[in-house]
């Protein structure tokens, strides 16, 4: 379980930076956008407003958010994404996976910010026909854990993911694309197939893992709220004996973004691997 202790210390602070400095990074934070107010925060991150007010010293030392009196604390990233860059990039895929809470999300969005390359999420995409077929067939909507889903309803999903890709390609346009993608990175014969399919179409592949520690991902998923996530946080202990494995990574060539409180921003490793990419290309 992660700690309770939600008032002391830097880890907690410094989760609280990365997860609103990876929404600016991200795009879902604006420049200008005015952030919510400090007992506001903390409710959503959990913890209390001393460490609320010390997470936005750090935010505010990074040139990531103003404090302007009288009108709160706004976003400035205005020094964020160098789109000039973006037309010199060949067309490429990114899968972007991770674990539920390890801000895959997040990831995929800054690659598409410096890259220009569209965003297809498979819960944006799926997420309203799965709902609606797991009431169908008895279950809860927001069921992501039982045998009915795994089995009847997971594969569909990544059905639709892979012919959204494909389609996209097939037009020369590489994209990022976002799910937990466990099994299928642990399937060596499924990425090959993926690899050779963007093949056909000149498209090139580099699969990302987004790896990050529970206690992360326990505040990623208690701020976002989704209702997805009820079960998870209800049975934390037992979803992570039974569906987390923190050693976890693809069993082809890779890129690990790490997203703990103490690592590099998102941006940076980001930046890093694109330039990787440009360079083997």
């Amino acid at each position: 379980m992660p700690s309770q202790d939600h008032d002391t210390g830097a880890p907690v602070r410094d989760r609280v930076v990365r997860a609103i400095r990876n929404d600016i990074e991200a795009g879902r934070l604006r420049d200008g956008e005015a952030l919510p107010a400090t007992r506001a925060l903390a409710q959503q991150m959990d913890t209390s407003v001393f460490t609320i007010n010390a997470a936005m010293k750090v935010l505010a030392s990074e040139g990531l958010i103003e404090n302007r009196p009288g009108s709160g604390r706004v976003v400035r990233s205005g020094h964020l994404a160098p789109a000039p860059q973006r037309a010199a990039r060949a067309p490429h895929a990114y899968f972007v996976g991770g674990y539920a809470g390890s801000g895959k999300s997040e990831t995929a969005r800054v690659i598409s910010r410096l890259t220009g390359a569209p965003v297809v999420d498979k819960d944006t995409i799926t997420r309203a026909v799965v709902e609606g077929a797991l009431e169908a067939m008895g279950r809860p909507p927001h069921d992501r854990e039982s045998e009915t889903y795994l089995e009847h309803v997971r594969p569909r999903e990544y059905e639709c993911l892979n012919a959204t890709v494909l389609e996209n390609a097939a037009l020369g346009i590489g994209v990022v694309g976002t799910a937990p993608y466990v099994a299928e990175f642990g399937d060596r014969a499924w990425i090959d197939r993926s690899r050779d399919q963007l093949s056909v179409y000149g498209i090139g592949l580099t699969l990302v893992w987004v790896s990050t520690d529970v206690e992360t991902m326990h505040t990623y998923l208690r701020r976002r709220g989704a209702a997805r996530d009820t079960v998870k946080l209800a049975n934390w202990s037992d979803y992570l004996k039974e569906r987390i494995n923190v050693d976890f990574r693809p069993v082809d060539e890779h890129v690990v973004i790490h997203n703990s409180a103490d690592s590099e921003p998102l941006q940076s490793q980001v930046t890093r691997m694109l330039s990787e990419v440009a360079a083997r290309s």
